[in-house]
C-alpha cells in the first residue's frame, strides 16, 4: 500500500535475457515497477526497448531470466496449468496485430463461448450465453447474429480488435495490457477502439496497461508512464510530470519526434 492505492502487480529486478549461441541478448534489464490498482499505465519506448518483452512476462507467456512478479501482494507462482489458468483470470490481453490473434480454425461463437467457459459459465443454459454473447457484441457496436458461424479472419481488422475488446467485456480480467491495440487498424477505427476500452476500464473499474510507442497517446490517457530504452526504465513518473517536464534526453527526444502540423519538421535525428 502506497499514498492510500494498493499495488496489483509489481517487479522486482525483472530481466529477460535471450541467447543465440554465444551472443547475448538483454531485451529486459533489471527492471522495477508498481501497477496501481484501477488506474492506466502506459510503458513507452521504440521498437527494441524491450516493452512487449516485459508485456509477455507480465502475461506469464515468457519465463523472466531473473527476478520476481508479485500479484495481489503475493509472489506469482505459475508452476502449473491450472494455476496458470487462474491467473489469466485476472490478466489477460489485446495484441497489436488482430490477424494473428486468434486460432483459425475458430469461429466467432466459439472464441466468446471459450471465455463464458473461463469465468464458470460452462453449466448457463444456452440462452444466456447466447444473451452474454450478444451483450458483448452490442457493448462494441457489432450485432452477434451476423457473426454467428463466421471465422475471425472473415471480418476487418477493425471489427477484429473489436471483438478482443467483447472478449475482455465477458472475461471481466482485473488487469488488461493493451499492445499497441491500435496501431494495425485505419485512423478512423482507432478512436473507437480507444473509446472502447476507456469505456470497459471505467464500467469494470479495471487496470489498464498499455505498451506503446506513441507517446502523446500515453499522455491523454495515462495516469502513470514509464519510457523505457534499452530493456531498462530511464523516466517514470505521472503522465504531466514526464511529458511535460520530461529529464532524459531519451524521453524529450520521444516528445521532439512527435511531428508539428504548424512546424517544420526536425529530421535531423534521423540516421
Amino acid at each position: 500500500m502506497a499514498d492510500g492505492k494498493e499495488v496489483c502487480l509489481c517487479g522486482e529486478g525483472l530481466t529477460k535475457i535471450y541467447l543465440n549461441g554465444r551472443q547475448k541478448n538483454v531485451a529486459v534489464d533489471h527492471v522495477d515497477f508498481e501497477i496501481f490498482q484501477h488506474k492506466t499505465i502506459s510503458i513507452v519506448g521504440e521498437s527494441g526497448s524491450g516493452k512487449t518483452t516485459l508485456a509477455k512476462m507480465l502475461l506469464g507467456l515468457t519465463k523472466p531470466t531473473e527476478g520476481e512478479i508479485y500479484f495481489q501482494g503475493k509472489e506469482r507462482d505459475l508452476s502449473t496449468s491450472r494455476k496458470r489458468t487462474e491467473y489469466w483470470k485476472f490478466i489477460q490481453a489485446i495484441f497489436q496485430d488482430p490477424y494473428s490473434s486468434y486460432n483459425t480454425f475458430n469461429k466467432v461463437d466459439t472464441v466468446l463461448l471459450d471465455c463464458i467457459n473461463m469465468r464458470g459459465g460452462k453449466r448457463l443454459p444456452h440462452e444466456k450465453k447466447y444473451e452474454m454473447m450478444e451483450d458483448a457484441c452490442c457493448f462494441v457496436n457489432l450485432k452477434f447474429d451476423e457473426l454467428t458461424n463466421k471465422y475471425p479472419f472473415e471480418l476487418s481488422g477493425g471489427q477484429m480488435q473489436r471483438l478482443m475488446i467483447a472478449r475482455i467485456f465477458i472475461l471481466k480480467p482485473r488487469i488488461l495490457i493493451a499492445d499497441e491495440p491500435t496501431s494495425m487498424i485505419d485512423a478512423c477505427s482507432r478512436a473507437t477502439i480507444l473509446e472502447m476500452l476507456m469505456k470497459l476500464k471505467k464500467e469494470e473499474g479495471m487496470t489498464v496497461i498499455f505498451i506503446t510507442h506513441d507517446i502523446g497517446l500515453a499522455y491523454y490517457i495515462s495516469d502513470c508512464v514509464y519510457i523505457m530504452e534499452h530493456g531498462k526504465i530511464v523516466e517514470s513518473g505521472s503522465a504531466e510530470d514526464v511529458i511535460l517536464h520530461p529529464k532524459e534526453k531519451y524521453t524529450q527526444r520521444l516528445i521532439s519526434d512527435v511531428p508539428k502540423i504548424h512546424q517544420e519538421w526536425d529530421l535531423s535525428t534521423i540516421n
